[in-house]
């Protein structure tokens, strides 16, 4: 059985919502439910979620910099571009 939630929406988000209505024909709560079972089914899909918190580094900013540190590993030669007055 469905739940029934109020939820008080910003008036952009349901503009965009209404625009969507128009187009597709549905009511505004098929949209909704639509928007949100599209929202929470795409979660999970950084493949590197997997690994979060699962080993110890002494990198405070892994997360931002992941994509250079996995290059690092791998035997590449990516890193983060230098900050301005670095040389």
């Amino acid at each position: 059985m469905g739940h029934k939630p109020t939820l008080d929406i910003p008036k952009g988000v349901y503009q965009s919502e209404i625009e969507q209505v128009d187009q597709t024909g549905q009511t505004p709560e098929a949209v909704a439910v639509q928007l949100l079972v599209t929202a929470i089914s795409h979660r999970g899909d950084h493949p590197v979620e997997q690994f979060i918190g699962g080993f110890r580094s002494e990198a405070s900013d892994w997360a931002d910099q992941h994509d250079a540190y996995i290059g690092k590993a791998a035997g590449g030669s990516v890193g983060p571009a230098p900050c301005k007055g670095e040389p």
